[in-house]
Parts: C-alpha cells; sequence; structure tokens
C-alpha cells in the first residue's frame, strides 16, 4: 500500500516511517513546514516532499484522479494535536484512510463528526493506542476480566516526563493547541485505564497548573490516584539522578512491569490496521472524554485521602 505522512519532522514520525516499512509499504509523499526531514532518507527513497500543504494537498489529489500507481491509500498523521481533526478530515475527503497519532481529537463532538465522515466517504480512521499492545498490559486486563465481580482495585497511575522551558513556550504548552497535560501526556494512559477497569464514575481535579496535574478517578472496577508532571523537580524526588522519563502504575500495591516491550508497538498496531482491525473512532471515546473532562474541570479541594502522595500540601 501506498503512504503519505503528516508531520514528517516531528518527534513522533520515526515509529510511523519504521512501522511503514516493516510492515512492506511505501512511502510516496510528505509533508512538514519544517523542512528538517532529513530522517525520510533512512527509510525510503523517492518520497516527494512538500513544506506547504496546499502543494502537498494539490499533488494527493492529482494522483487520485490520475488513478496513479502512487495514489495514496493510507494518510498517517503526526502534526500537533489541534489540527489532527483537519488533517483527518483531509485523508477521508482524498479517498484516504487515516492513521492518527493521540489524542485522536480534543473534544468528545469531534470524535461525533469524524464517525459521520467515516460513513459518508467510506474510509477508516484508526488512532495510535499502542499500550493496549503491551504485553503486560494485555495480561493486566485479562487478569482484571477474570477477578472476582464487584472487585474494586486500588490504582496509582505516576507520570513524570520532565521538559525544558521550550515546552511551555511550544503548541504543546498552549492548552487550546495540545489540550493540556491531560491530553498531551496522559491520554494513552486514560485510555488503558478505561480500557482495563471500565470507564469512569467520578471524575476529580485536585491539582492543575502548566507542569502538573493530578486527581482521582472512581471507575467500574477500581479507584484511581493519578499524578501526571513535566517539572524535573518531581523526577528528582522519586528517582534521584535520574533524567529520563519515569513512570508507574500500581495496582493493589504490585508495580506494573512495563519497562520493556516499546520498541514495535507502532510496528504491531500497522499490521492490525492492515488486517482491517487497529483501534477506531468508539475505541478512542472514552479516553477523549476523560482529558476533556479534566480540561474543563477546576481543581477542588477534595478528602485528603484521595490524593496522590506526590500532591503537595
Amino acid at each position: 500500500m501506498n503512504f503519505a505522512i503528516i508531520g514528517a519532522a516531528g518527534y513522533i514520525a520515526p515509529r510511523h516511517l519504521k512501522a511503514i516499512r516493516e510492515t512492506g509499504n511505501t512511502l510516496v509523499a510528505a509533508y512538514d513546514p519544517c523542512d528538517s526531514v532529513g530522517i525520510l532518507d533512512r527509510y525510503f527513497d523517492e518520497v516527494d516532499y512538500f513544506r506547504e500543504f496546499e502543494r502537498f494537498d494539490r499533488h494527493i489529489e492529482k494522483l487520485r484522479r490520475e488513478k496513479s500507481s502512487r495514489a495514496v491509500d493510507i494518510i498517517s498523521i503526526c502534526s500537533p494535536n489541534y489540527l489532527h481533526d483537519a488533517h483527518i478530515r483531509f485523508s477521508l475527503r482524498v479517498g484516504a484512510d487515516a492513521v492518527c497519532e493521540k489524542p485522536l481529537v480534543l473534544n468528545p463532538w469531534n470524535v461525533d463528526a469524524i464517525g459521520e465522515l467515516e460513513k459518508e466517504t467510506g474510509r477508516r480512521v484508526c488512532t495510535v493506542l499502542q499500550l493496549r499492545l503491551h504485553p503486560a498490559v494485555a495480561a493486566l486486563k485479562q487478569e482484571i476480566d477474570n477477578a472476582k465481580s464487584g472487585e474494586k482495585h486500588e490504582v496509582e497511575l505516576t507520570y513524570i516526563t520532565p521538559r525544558g522551558r521550550w515546552y511551555q513556550y511550544s503548541w504543546k504548552g498552549d492548552e487550546a493547541k495540545s489540550g493540556g497535560l491531560a491530553t498531551n501526556i496522559g491520554i494513552h494512559f486514560f485510555d488503558m485505564l478505561a480500557w482495563i477497569f471500565g470507564n469512569p464514575q467520578d471524575i476529580r481535579v485536585l491539582v492543575k497548573t502548566p507542569e502538573t496535574t493530578a486527581g482521582y478517578f472512581e471507575m467500574e472496577k477500581a479507584r484511581v490516584k493519578w499524578f501526571l508532571s513535566v517539572d524535573k523537580k518531581h523526577l528528582e524526588t522519586v528517582t534521584p539522578g535520574q533524567t529520563a522519563s519515569y513512570r508507574s502504575i500500581r495496582i493493589d500495591g504490585r508495580e506494573l512491569d512495563f519497562s520493556s516491550g516499546f520498541t514495535d508497538l507502532h510496528t504491531r498496531l500497522y499490521e492490525e490496521v492492515l488486517r482491517g482491525r487497529g483501534f477506531g473512532v468508539e475505541d478512542v471515546r472514552p479516553s477523549v472524554e476523560i482529558a476533556h473532562a479534566i480540561r474543563v474541570t477546576a481543581p477542588a479541594q477534595s478528602d485528603r485521602a484521595l490524593y496522590h502522595p506526590l500532591v503537595e500540601g
């Protein structure tokens, strides 16, 4: 199959390029307003690159109308979060399926609109929820599914991924563009929690700053204390001297070990997409709804017993 990629210069693009190549497909076109796209040469020859979206649009449409052997079947979307909705719509309009990085969209009503466009165009939209493919996460889901009915588990999620000053000056630091920390760095984990423990019945936001957000979920099968941060002082608190990201999920006091096994998850995801499966619009709905609820909920004082241990005060 022929692929095109939007956001070829981005951080996550190499994982998509690798997945496209390893699944035996071809990249025929790429777009990014930043022209630092030499990474393309590592994976593919003869990629038509465009710095202006209008020229990229015209090229993809021309290939389709001419029924060219290079006509695009699937577009991989690695652009900033707030552009995903528009780039998905573009993909469907030009007769291509879409594989979109997280978050698929920023708002629940955008999920509805994308679903309607799928029906109108007959094309598919898949998103990247690769944690569902992680062996340790899949094993945990099976364990919880087989557990005693009605049992509530105590869960503690901690994700600290330090970012420099640039973060707040980029689109990632603009909540209207990134969706804030809950969307930009938390949505994979929120999807995983909803997939395993069921949708939240109660969402509380206890802390919300540009660098940190924390709160509590009452889910169908779990009580969850969660903490997300891009502040390096929190990393120093939990792992002094470490500079890499820290991720921890504890279930009933037991640590879920998923420190390894991330290497080929994008390739596995692409394999699922190409088999006609993959994670679609309805799969992503719970995590989009959770992240949106966090974004629009003001932090409130609550029972201290609900607070994550890293919450100060």
